[in-house]
């Protein structure tokens, strides 16, 4: 399934729903009417579990997909709010080479995964806005990462086991102000509002049997800046989760961001940066595009 968080209009409250091609379905309404407990929210259905699900997916089974609104219609929101996202840092090879050119990162690859967090005040949904304050950075930036959401929690895993706790996959823009590192610390760098952008689907894992072979994208104004394949991932998925959870707990609806290709801006020649106006769309194969416009927020 599709899963996702939209309003009928801007004005309109958010609505649990689900993606089914270019239309979009009410979970909320179906389970009215079928007279069937569904959660209101994205959230509460993946606390609630595989049963939760299946409900679900049986009503989205007896769906007519021609007697739905079209997907263009509505307006997307971000599809949770997670409890934590954790970020990954350097987890393309080619990434670790260009940090260490342009940003003083280390030249050897990493032997454990490089971790960071980003408070959920920085989600922001599709279309909604990257906020660039001037005041605090000149150099802003883009990376398209594949987001794990996860499903049940995680608390010392194994990498054999380490997929039974993954609920599904969505894409972060892990949007972050390269001249706001402080000590080598990147929180204030990477955590500030509207720095996560995060959509416009959360695509659950029985849909994407192998994770680790998608194409994933990014441009800026119609320009490709990235392109690349989760596969080139130095640390995979299983590993992330073992990491992670050894020594902190994975609940149901956090998000691992799970690291950047090559081609960010500070790796361009000469470096790029967003500025107002710009436009950035992040594509991951199988989940969609998601796309934010920058603006001045001052």
């Amino acid at each position: 399934m599709d899963l996702i968080t939209y309003s009928p209009t801007a004005a309109d409250a958010p609505r649990l729903g689900a993606r089914l091609g270019d239309r979009v379905a009410d979970l909320g309404a179906l389970a009215a009417r079928a007279g069937v407990a569904l959660p209101g929210d994205l959230l509460a259905l993946i606390r609630a579990g595989q049963p939760a699900l299946e409900r679900a997916r049986t009503l989205l089974g007896r769906v007519d997909h021609q007697a739905l609104p079209p997907l263009a219609d509505v307006v997307l929101r971000a599809p949770l709010r997670p409890g934590k996202i954790v970020g990954v840092g350097l987890n393309y090879v080619e990434h670790v080479a260009e940090s260490h050119r342009t940003l003083d990162t280390a030249r050897e690859l990493p032997d454990r995964p490089v971790l960071f967090s980003k408070p959920a005040t920085a989600v922001t949904g599709p279309g909604q806005p990257i906020l660039h304050n001037a005041d605090l950075t000149e150099q802003l930036d883009w990376e398209c990462e594949l987001a794990v959401v996860i499903g049940r929690p995680a608390v010392r895993v194994a990498e054999a086991d380490a997929w039974r706790h993954v609920f599904g996959y969505s894409i972060v823009n892990d949007i972050s102000a390269r001249d706001q590192r402080r000590s080598g610390q990147w929180f204030f760098s990477k955590g500030q509002d509207s720095y996560a952008p995060f959509g416009p689907a959360v695509v659950t894992a029985d849909e994407i049997p192998d994770p680790q072979n998608l194409g994933l994208s990014l441009t800026v104004n119609g320009e490709t800046k990235q392109n690349s394949n989760t596969r080139h991932m130095l640390f995979s998925i299983a590993r992330l989760i073992a990491d992670i959870s050894s020594g902190v707990t994975l609940e149901a609806g956090d998000v691992i961001a799970t690291g950047s290709p090559s081609g960010v801006g500070a790796g361009q020649a000469p470096p790029q940066f967003l500025r107002p106006g710009d436009l950035v769309e992040a594509t991951i194969e199988r989940i969609g595009t998601l796309t934010n416009p920058v603006v001045d927020a001052r």
